[in-house]
């Protein structure tokens, strides 16, 4: 059952949003819009806000720096930013951006960017206004964060300790997992999260991906929580797409 954002709120250490930095955010309009049915309300600006039936699902921005990757990135919830920065550097990751308010006048929430122990880059969200996910769990929006690392020890000890409630507390749900690095990707990946997006068939969503000018980097493969391929977009960002 799709979950409000606005109802539900999300506790700190769950995934509550997505963006994706792209160079042209125009034609990452025109490429989400036909393959998930997005649209991008034109009071958003320059920021590409994505709805679905008229309920925020992701964020399509764009990259200011030409040597940053071409990446969607996943936000976990927090009701302390600088004080999980602070808890994430302790156990052994590292600032990439600084906690920086959001929107016109900061009232849409206090973000920041961060790795986690083995260099794998995961966003924070702090809601002001904006609390995130507005949908999720369905077709054409957000269902699942894997991480891909090669440590996988080191990692579950980080998590764990940060977010152990959200992964394992009596009421925990938890919308990500880990695996190693090699098990999809070669070796020589480094760690990082893989964004997943719900369709409702793994095959056809590769056709469109294709015609659109995406690639197809993993053909669809079996795991525990569904059918799953991995596409790039036609800008280069990787993603997910997985059938329950």
């Amino acid at each position: 059952m799709a979950e409000s954002a606005v109802v539900a709120g999300f506790s700190e250490g769950v995934p509550c949003w997505v963006d994706a930095q792209l160079p042209d955010v125009e034609a990452g309009k025109r490429f989400y819009g036909e393959l998930f049915g997005w649209t991008f309300p034109e009071e958003s600006g320059p920021e590409g806000w994505a709805e679905l039936d008229g309920e925020p699902v992701a964020a399509l921005t764009p990259k200011l720096d030409g040597r940053m990757p071409t990446v969607w990135t996943v936000y976990f919830a927090t009701p302390d930013v600088e004080a999980l920065t602070r808890r994430i550097v302790a156990a052994g990751g590292r600032i990439i951006s600084v906690p920086t308010a959001v929107g016109a006048s900061g009232e849409l929430g206090t973000a920041a960017l961060v790795t986690d122990a083995e260099g794998a880059v995961l966003g924070l969200w702090q809601p002001g206004t904006h609390p995130g996910f507005a949908k999720r769990h369905e077709r054409r929006t957000f269902c699942w964060a894997e991480l891909y690392a090669r440590d996988t020890a080191t990692v579950d000890r980080f998590y764990g300790n940060l977010f152990h409630d959200a992964l394992f507390g009596p009421d925990a749900t938890p919308d990500f997992g880990r695996v190693p690095v090699t098990g999809v990707f070669p070796a020589e990946m480094p760690p990082h999260f893989l964004v997943h997006f719900g369709v409702e068939d793994c095959e056809e969503t590769l056709g469109t991906v294709n015609r659109l000018g995406g690639r197809v980097q993993v053909t669809p493969f079996d795991t525990s929580y569904g059918r799953v391929a991995v596409v790039t977009d036609n800008q280069g960002a990787s993603f997910a797409v997985l059938e329950r």
